[in-house]
């Protein structure tokens, strides 16, 4: 057998080596937290109940709503003093549980004792598991597991053939099946043959065709196509037995006769049959072309994939005979592309997952003689796919053919491949088979070889014999496979069609009737002989066929002879031929030479000249067909099997020569093509590796050819790494290379021959301890080895007889097993070992020799092996392993394992490769980023296999380079970030917790990075103690520190130095730093190895200093508390502060950082460090790498051994404790749970932007983007597309993994079903509770390690703090529960510190357990009403009384009520009424006066509640609301904190409404209260004095003096402590009613705000305060000015309210203020809507009118309301100071309104009879008061009698006058409006009316005198006035006006004379002195009829 195959087989069937290692799967690469393994850790977690889950749904809370409104109406059921209700409701509560032993004196480190035990119990012991992991593109340490190599499939289809019916059924009919590429011009697949024929028809054909293999009687066919398009059609042809008469005449009687007319055409069809059964019995064995038709593959896939249907029925038809082939068959498939749909084939064409369809295919087109080619075929379907088709106008044969098209299963039953062997799982050998047909892809493929395949396919294209004589007409070629001459040598190797053995020795092509020069479309498949020779040849015969039955003319004649030899120089010969043909059978030896030498004396068709085209193609794993190739595989064979000399094309090599020759052939390999060597990948690989262990022996000389090997290897590598760009992964590694060197290469053994490589088989396992500790946890690996099903060994069974039987014995019994036949399942334990035989020494070893030749290699050479470093590298390691595992040297020390000269390669290598690195960054970034991972990978394989500590050296000195070359560099991000990949990387090894020797103390070891022997056990490591050393140490990263956990410390001083603020340029990398850090902490967290409490404790031990560094950071951590409280985070130290300590703790570090060593002198290079300036600027971290941060240290904090931790809070300043305090303050808010409402609602878009904007900002700062990033994105873009088709990759969205890992969560909102929303609740719940815990234990560590110090208040205030702030987020009840028992403990140790010093925070507290207690879940009530009963016991055994805490309770639940929106008073009454219990069953104090103070404390606060309660009734009702406020706010007139809080409160309400001028009065009237107890307190000049001081600003404030009898001394404890009652608190409540006055534009209000605030900073000298004051006085003064004349203030309505129903409000009357320019109509619909939904539509009734209301006529059963439009009322001398528009509008407090009547009754009559009641309304208070409805208190009435009511009307329309008239600018449209209404003719009750009603003739009561003569004087004035503004008119008018100008001008005069007489007589009497005139100031109103009312 040919060496050349020997090694084929073998490289396709041997079994690999793989190298596992055992716990590789633990390493951070394939960290569970980043993977989705995830969710299975997150199984089994306990639901936290949260409250804000729990809150009641909307709608039903409504509901109880609307009853109570229904329930009750008015204000109060019971006066505020009844106590009995109150009380009676409270004790009929039921309390909560009681805590049990809660009152009991136990000891408080017995407290904390139990406490600790059940924080302890039930915790999440993986923190990770609920945190996600942080967002990065793929983690750049996670090395994918390359494909096993295998064979090549596109996207497959399944096509079954189903049925062919014709019209007429009168012979069988044969068909094939092939898909073609139109665009490509290529067919890209074999033939499918299948036959459809009914057992009748196939009995014509008995005699001449043998029995049916099974393997032909396949209908099912599996078609691959690796580049799917639009192109492809899938082209039927079919066939029939050899008949008389052209194609046409044989298709004639299937295109008329129709299956229908079947008995008419009896007799003809009988006819038909029986001439067929002629030529079936004569010519049975040729066939003659017959019809074809396609199918464009793309239309049925996409039109199947939009369908509903489970499967789709696509009809193709033409129906008539005109009929619209393309259209209809158009119409039912075209239409319906799917574009949902797309991958990155072409025209993104999918085949994986269409809807499978059945095609009926009903129209085929008879096949035309003169165009058989391909050619005229790729022109038909162009053709056919333009609607004006050519073959729409052929007449179709009707036929019925049905297919069904579907993708292809996994893996199918019943296969046959290719060459007929049958695919795995082929139960039963009778069953009709499913055919593979092999794809012949439209180009090229990269793939290499990995199955055995050797195929030959030809193709008889055409023959000319039109210049040959004689009759040679219906012609048919015979094909022959020979290997001899001997017509009896034709080999049994063509695979038959359909319906025929398998195979044959002979086939024939089809016959076209009567063409001499005939085209063929036949494919002849043969199977090639494994090894061929040179008399292998393939034989073609030419016959003319005689159709027509004669007397003695034999059936077949030959007519001519031709052949291919298969052999030229050694190489299969295939291609393209135009053969010569002989006319007569060539002679003896003609086999060997080519039909084109002319042979002597022979005959030749047309002069010896090409008349027979054909093609021969092959599809070969064996066979290169490449020359370069060829001759290098045949130079190493011959080499391997010493024959010389060497033949090799025409050249014969000598031995002497081959030297030279196989090093040309070498290089040359360059020049070979791209495919080819892809395809022999793997042999080509091998061969090169065995010529570098095995230098060949020529002419007795060792020849080396390791360089030229290594340079080849070199530059294949980096072709397939050009050229292959869609292959690579992330980190640039191409896939075929990366699954070479992961399965197929091992160490080849140096003896040729040698059955197998390697010692018997290589069967077996290995372990390799990576680190060889004790037995009792070996850190082996695994040497994972594969086996396949059979053995590998040749020599199976007896002898093989012929090279094809070794090859199928090779093969052997492996029936085509896709499923990786060569991976065993199953590993063996080392005693196998023992059975490895025939160990084999190499005479090199190749990881050495690899070693040499690169360090020793320059120039381009050196280059491109740089370039592909990784494959070397893993090269290198994986034939380290081998020959460990070889030479059973996996258990030698570590140190002995490898010659010294190899380690000083590997040192050399590693420097120079960190140098390129150092020195090219800029330049060729994405290479050296390559080069980096690359380099890393390698260093973190040799921690698996050699000494560590040579190892660390390595890492050392690349750090060194890298050092040195920070110093020099202007801007060193890149250079860190790569040192950064290059940790990380180093860091994933799997047992990195074990290289930093977490047990060993930090006693300063010998050298600085020692090995440790395997003699160290590590169980004992475990148990050690920590000895009392400077504990410091442990924390910070000191210089033992460092030595000790080598890689920890190199991990930290990285975090340090990027977190530092004053690193210059590298906050870009913050989130790269830390993420590194996170990943590593979540991988321990997950690793089963350290799950034991005590390691996990060790573990944490390595990262102590990150509390350190974290802690520096404090001022640049994202601020999660913002969004929380505005209160923003309570950093207790000023940034100054900050810098004094961090001297101490990193300066040091970060010089050794930089510097990569371990010297502590060195001191911080300037050019590196900017020393800060003062006031530093701090970059903020974002929010997700702050977030990162805090759950590492949370992390740390939770595992590390809490002595220790104590020992060290023990040594920390104040300052730093208080930092610690700060940090866990931010844990709280920056972990608090969201809630499932905000998972609900989370808006995914906003997310992704906002992401998106940071990711592109990120990449500007770090400049370009990482090459690496660039490489993933190109591997990606090539897997994954946008549903556009582009690439993923484009520049629009630059880092698009963003998308596509952690913000899952929030991208895919939209679509999250209801289970996941829960599930992310679920565990953000569970993570919530757990950081709080892990809080909750450092507080708890935190108080006991200072409870001993003296500087205790100032951090136990900071603990409390931190405290409050949890109970003040959203919790769980598990934590509350843990919280509240703390927080008691902490007020038993330390009762001083909230009763003396933190007054804030008691007051604060009560708020948080008060909120508590009304709680909807009972476990928190009982908790908290616990913590509350203790807290006022405790106050009291402090000072006998518990002011404070009652004081501040009572605040806290005004401020709880007033402020809450889902508050629950049934809730907090049970808890109420627990407190009450408690003081009931507490024994000890039974005796004092406590438990009765709980008491009156209790019931006040259960008054309080319920007056809240009937606030809440009234939400809807905005007046009614601020009404309860307002009384509640009044019942606190003796507590001014309280009514404080109320104002407050109400100022709030006002706000919401933008009742902007009542939240100023509100605010200003608590400066008022505040002044007032502020000038008792202080006497201070400049304060304002009470509230006197204000009542410029407003009438109102007075009623906050505080002078009535029960006012409290502000001195007494506890009262007016608030922070309001203070100066600046009185500052920012002015300051803020300057705010809402602004806001109400009340701006003159504005000014005597700050009238009052000026002398308070006069006083303080604060100039700032003053300018901003000043600047808001000159903006509101401008605003006066500009807004003159378009303020609006408010419009005030008088309601009145009638009936039961209302209450307290029947027969009430108010003034409403409303926002100005409200109409009457909208207040009515307002109130009429709001009570009609309280009372019901038919009950509320609205009075139209507003005269007086009797309340006898109106129904009982309804509420009425009575609505009036009010204006300010002003009497004369009022008139005087109020003159602005402002003066008009503030401090009213009177109105007025008029009534029209007439005495009969009706509201209007005749001038005459006409009076009108005007009436005057006083409110209570003035408006705008702190309400914004008052009172009505004092109410009286005017009469005007018919004489007053004309004269108020004609001053009236004077005054109109004058204004239009002198309005400036004038205004004609007004002017001519008024004048019309003056003077025009047709106004009825007009002027002259009203003249001659009053002023005709003289009254005769002397009492109207007065009355006369002012309207006389009126009506004087009133013609004046239509003068002046006919004269204004005149002069504003147009030309087109003058007509209506003079119109008015007449109607004027004739007015004038009209009233001529009426206004000149004057009535004597007036005019004598009759009675001396008092002066009255009221004169006007004195004579009218007064009726008061009160």
């Amino acid at each position: 057998m040919d060496p050349h195959v020997r090694d084929c087989v073998r490289s396709y069937t041997e079994d690999w080596a793989i190298v596992i290692r055992k716990y590789h799967k633990l390493g951070t690469g394939f960290n569970p937290n980043t993977l989705d393994k995830q969710k299975e850790r997150q199984k089994g977690l306990p639901k936290q109940v949260f409250e804000s889950d729990e809150a009641p749904d909307g709608n039903n809370y409504q509901d109880d709503q609307d009853d109570l409104k229904r329930r009750s109406m008015s204000i109060d059921d019971t006066p505020r003093g009844s106590w009995a209700c109150s009380i009676f409701d409270l004790k009929n509560s039921l309390p909560d549980a009681l805590l049990p032993n809660l009152l009991d004196r136990t000891p408080n480190e017995e407290i904390d004792r139990q406490n600790d035990d059940q924080r302890k119990s039930n915790r999440h012991k993986e923190l990770f598991a609920l945190h996600p992991s942080p967002d990065e593109e793929e983690p750049i340490e996670r090395l994918s597991v390359p494909d096993v190599p295998k064979e090549h499939f596109g996207q497959r289809l399944l096509v079954k053939c189903l049925s062919l019916k014709f019209e007429i059924e009168i012979e069988p009919i044969f068909a094939s099946l092939a898909l073609y590429d139109v665009k490509e011009k290529k067919k890209i697949s074999e033939n499918f043959y299948f036959d459809l024929n009914s057992e009748q028809m196939k009995g014509l054909l008995r005699p001449h065709v043998p029995p049916a293999a099974i393997t032909t009687l396949a209908r099912s066919a599996i078609f691959s196509i690796t580049y799917p398009s639009q192109d492809v059609f899938l082209v039927i042809k079919l066939e029939k037995v050899l008949q008389q008469g052209d194609i046409g005449e044989c298709a004639e009687p299937y295109m008329i006769f129709k299956e229908a007319d079947a008995t008419k055409n009896k007799e003809k069809l009988e006819k038909l049959k029986s001439q067929a059964d002629q030529f079936c019995q004569r010519l049975g064995k040729y066939r003659m072309p017959f019809a074809w038709t396609a199918i464009h593959l793309m239309n049925i896939v996409s039109s199947a994939g939009s369908l509903e249907r489970d499967s789709t029925e696509v009809e193709i038809s033409t129906g008539e005979r005109k009929g619209s082939w393309s259209e209809r068959r158009n119409s039912s498939i075209v239409g319906r592309r799917s574009l949902e749909r797309t991958t990155s084939g072409d025209d993104a064409c999918n085949l994986t997952s269409f809807r499978p369809a059945t095609l009926t295919v009903t129209n085929f087109f008879k096949q035309e003689g003169d165009r058989l080619s391909d050619e005229d075929l790729y022109k038909f379907l162009a053709d056919m796919r333009r609607p004006s088709s050519v073959l729409r106008r052929l007449r179709p044969i009707t036929a019925q053919l049905k297919i069904d098209i579907s993708p292809a299963p996994e893996n199918p039953h019943y296969c046959l491949t290719p060459e007929l062997l049958q695919v795995k799982l082929y139960p039963d050998s009778r069953v009709r088979p499913t055919r593979e047909i092999l794809e012949f892809p439209a180009r090229d493929v990269y793939v290499p070889n990995t199955t055995y395949r050797n195929l030959l396919y030809i193709y008889p294209q055409s023959l000319n014999f039109a210049n040959r004589q004689g009759s040679a007409r219906n012609i048919t070629v015979k094909v022959q496979f020979m290997y001899g001459e001997d017509p009896s040598n034709a080999m049994p190797v063509i695979f038959g069609k359909s319906s025929c053995s398998e195979f044959s020795k002979e086939a024939y092509t089809a016959v076209v009737y009567h063409n001499r020069s005939p085209d063929f479309h036949e494919e002849i498949k043969v199977k090639l002989p494994a090894t061929l020779t040179d008399h292998h040849h393939l034989l073609f015969t030419f016959y003319h066929v005689s159709c027509q039955q004669k007397q003695n003319t034999p059936l077949e004649t030959p007519v001519g002879y031709t052949w291919i030899p298969m052999l030229q120089n050694g190489r299969l010969k295939t291609g393209q031929f135009c053969l010569p043909v002989s006319l007569e059978k060539p002679p003896q030896a003609y086999s060997v030479l080519s039909p084109e030498v002319p042979l002597p004396g022979m005959k030749w068709v047309d002069n010896h000249k090409g008349v027979f085209n054909v093609e021969v193609v092959a599809v070969s794993s064996i066979h290169t067909q490449d020359p370069y190739l060829d001759k290098f595989f045949a130079l190493v064979n011959a080499l391997d099997e010493h024959m010389f000399p060497v033949r090799i094309g025409d050249m014969r090599i000598m031995e002497n020569n081959l030297e030279n020759e196989l090093k040309s052939s070498i290089s040359a390999l360059n020049t070979s093509q791209l495919e080819p060597v892809v395809r022999f990948l793997h042999l080509l690989l091998d061969k090169l590796i065995l010529l570098v262990v095995r230098p060949p022996v020529i002419a007795g000389q060792i020849v080396n050819l390791g360089q030229a090997s290594f340079e080849a290897m070199a530059s294949i590598i980096n072709r397939l790494h050009k050229n292959l760009e869609g292959n690579h992964d992330q980190h640039g590694r191409n896939s075929l290379l990366a699954s070479y060197i992961y399965y197929v290469f091992r160490l080849p053994n140096t003896y040729p021959n040698s059955s197998s490589p390697g010692p018997g088989g290589l069967g077996g396992s290995v372990h390799y301890a990576t680190m060889a500790r004790s037995a009792v946890r070996p850190a082996s690996l695994n040497l994972n080895r594969s086996r396949s099903l059979s053995n590998s060994n040749p020599d199976i069974s007896g002898t093989p007889t012929s090279p094809d039987d070794e090859v199928r014995s090779i093969i052997g019994s492996k029936a085509m097993d896709r499923s990786c036949n060569r991976m065993s399942s199953h590993t063996e334990t080392s005693s196998f070992l023992q059975t490895l035989t025939g160990r084999l020494p190499t005479k090199k070893l190749f990881h050495e020799e690899l070693a040499l030749q690169w360090v020793v290699c320059s120039g381009s050479v050196r280059e491109s092996a740089l370039q592909q470093a990784w494959f070397f590298f893993e090269l290198m390691v994986k034939s380290m392993v081998h020959h460990l595992y070889f030479n059973d040297k996996l258990d030698a020390p570590r140190k002995s394992r490898f010659p010294e000269r190899f380690m000083d390669d590997i040192a050399a290598l590693v420097s120079t490769i960190a140098s390129d690195i150092v020195s090219r960054f800029q330049k060729d970034t994405e290479m050296v980023e390559r080069l980096n991972t690359s380099l890393a990978f390698f260093l973190n394989d040799l921690l698996s296999v050699m000494d560590r500590g040579f190892v660390f050296s390595l890492i050392k000195s690349c750090y060194k380079q890298v050092s040195s070359k920070l110093y020099s560099l202007p801007n060193p991000s890149v250079l860190v970030s790569l040192r950064l990949d290059f940790l990380r990387i180093i860091c994933s090894h799997e047992h990195y917790v074990t290289l930093n020797l977490p047990c060993s103390l930090l006693t300063p070891p010998a050298s600085p990075s020692p090995s440790v022997s395997s003699a160290t056990s590590q169980s004992s490591g475990f148990s050690t103690n920590v000895q009392d050393q400077k504990i410091a140490n442990m924390f910070e990263l000191s210089v033992p520190f460092r030595q000790q956990h080598y890689l920890a410390g190199l991990v930290l001083t990285e975090l340090a130095v990027i977190l530092d603020p004053d690193a210059e340029g590298l906050f870009g990398l913050h989130k790269k730093v830390i993420n590194m850090v996170h990943n590593l902490l979540s991988s321990h967290d997950s690793d089963p190895r350290y799950s034991d409490p005590q390691i996990k404790a060790r573990v944490a031990m390595l990262y102590l200093p990150l509390i350190g560094i974290i802690m520096e950071t404090v001022p640049q951590l994202y601020d999660f508390t913002e969004t929380h409280n505005q209160r923003g985070r309570p950093i207790c130290i000023a940034p100054d502060d900050y810098e004094s300590e961090s001297g101490s703790m990193i300066s040091q570090t970060v010089a050794m950082a930089i510097a990569g060593t371990s010297v502590p002198q060195l001191t911080r290079p300037g050019s590196f460090l900017l020393t800060s300036t003062s006031g530093r600027q701090h970059t903020t971290f974002s929010a997700e790498s702050s977030r990162s941060l805090l759950i590492c240290l949370l992390w740390v904090l939770k595992n590390a051994d809490e002595t220790v931790l104590q020992k060290w809070f023990t040594d920390l300043s104040v300052l730093q404790l208080n930092r610690l305090l700060d940090l866990l303050y931010l844990c709280v808010s920056c972990f608090e749970y969201k809630g499932k409402k905000v998972f609900e609602r989370m808006n995914s878009l906003t997310f992704k932007k906002s992401k998106d904007m940071r990711a592109k900002l990120e990449e500007a700062i770090l400049g370009s983007i990482g090459a690496r990033q660039e490489m993933v994105r190109r591997s990606r873009g090539q897997l994954e597309r946008s549903p556009s088709g582009s690439a993923f990759g484009s520049q629009e969205n630059l880092r698009w993994r963003k998308d596509m890992t952690h913000w899952r969560q929030n991208t895919e909102k939209l679509d999250k079903s209801r289970a996941d929303i829960e599930h992310e609740a679920l565990i953000d719940g569970n993570l919530a509770t757990e950081a709080n815990l892990i809080i909750l234990d450092t507080l708890e560590i935190v108080v006991q390690t200072v409870s001993v110090t003296e500087s205790k208040e100032s951090i136990l205030g900071g603990v409390l703090k931190v405290l409050l702030h949890s109970m003040a987020c959203n919790q769980s009840a598990v934590y509350l529960q843990h919280c509240f028992a703390t927080q008691r403990a902490l007020v038993s140790k330390f009762p001083e510190l909230l009763f003396e010093e933190e007054t804030e925070q008691c007051a604060d507290l009560c708020l948080r357990l008060l909120r508590h207690c009304s709680s909807s879940i009972s476990t928190i009530r009982s908790h908290a009403s616990a913590s509350l009963y203790l807290l006022m016991r405790q106050n009291f055994e402090i000072g006998n009384n518990f002011a404070r805490v009652k004081m501040q309770v009572t605040m806290s639940l005004s401020s709880l009520v007033g402020t809450s929106q889902n508050f629950n008073e049934e809730f907090l009454r049970r808890s109420l009424k627990t407190i009450l219990t408690y003081a009931e069953e507490d024994l000890e104090l039974r005796e004092t006066t406590f438990p009765d103070q709980v008491q009156d404390l209790v019931f006040n606060l259960h008054m309080i509640l319920s007056d809240t309660v009937k606030m809440k009734e009234h939400q809807e009702d905005p007046e009614m609301l601020i009404d309860l406020m307002y009384r509640i706010a009044k019942g606190y007139q003796t507590s001014p904190d309280l009514r404080l809080t109320w104002l407050q409160n109400m100022a709030g309400k006002h706000s919401e409404r933008s009742n902007h001028a009542e939240a100023a009065q509100c605010l200003v009237h608590s400066a008022a209260l505040v002044a007032e107890y502020l000038s008792m307190l202080e006497d201070r000049k400049y304060l304002p004095v009470g509230c006197v001081t204000f009542q410029n600003i407003s009438s109102n404030v007075l009623e906050e003096s505080a002078v009535s009898d029960d006012v409290v001394s502000p001195d007494e404890e506890g009262i007016c402590s608030g922070k309001y009652f203070t100066e600046s608190g009185l500052v920012g409540l002015l300051e803020q009613a300057a705010a809402s006055f602004s806001m109400a534009g009340m701006y003159e209000a504005v000014n005597e705000v700050y009238k009052v605030l000026i002398p308070v900073h006069e006083a303080n000298r604060d100039a700032k305060k003053l300018s901003t004051i000043h600047g808001k006085l000159q903006e509101a003064f401008s605003k006066i000015v500009h807004q003159d004349g378009k303020r609006m203030f408010g419009t005030y309505f008088r309601v009145g309210f009638y009936g039961t129903k209302f209450g307290d409000l029947d027969e009430q009357e108010f003034v409403y203020k409303e926002p100005a320019i409200t109409k009457l109509a909208e207040i009515s619909h307002r109130l009429e809507g709001f009570y009609g939904e309280r009372f019901g539509e038919d009950v509320v009734e609205v009075i139209k009118d507003s005269n007086p209301v009797d309340k006898c006529k109106l129904d009982p059963n309804k509420a009425y309301i009575q609505i009036t439009y009010v204006e300010p009322y002003f009497d004369t001398y009022e008139m005087k100071d109020r003159i602005t528009y402002f003066d008009k509008n503030y401090n009213l407090r009177r109105f007025m309104y008029c009534t029209p009547f007439t005495l009969d009754g009706r509201a209007h009559g005749e001038l005459h009879e006409q009076f009108k009641r005007k009436t005057i309304l006083t409110t209570s208070h003035a408006f705008p008061y702190i309400k914004t409805r008052v009172n009505v208190t004092h109410k009286e009435e005017i009469i005007l009698t018919p004489i007053e009511v004309a004269i108020e009307d004609m001053q009236k329309k004077t005054q109109e006058l004058a204004f239009a008239t002198h309005q400036d600018p004038a205004d004609p449209k007004m002017l001519q409006m008024v004048l019309q209404g003056s003077v025009g003719t047709t106004v009825n009750q007009g002027p002259l009316e009203v003249a001659q009603v009053f002023l005709s003739e003289i009254p005769s009561d002397p009492k109207l005198f007065r009355h006369h003569n002012k309207l006389r004087l009126c009506f004087k004035d009133f013609t004046k006035r239509c003068e002046d503004a006919l004269r204004k008119n005149k002069s504003l008018i147009g030309p087109d006006q003058k007509e209506y100008q003079r119109e008015l001008e007449r109607n004027y005069h004739r007015l004038k004379e009209a009233l001529q007489p009426l206004i000149n007589r004057k009535i004597p009497q007036l005019y004598k002195a009759v009675l001396p005139v008092t002066c009255h100031r009221d004169s006007f109103s004195r004579m009218s009829l007064r009726k008061m009312d009160l």
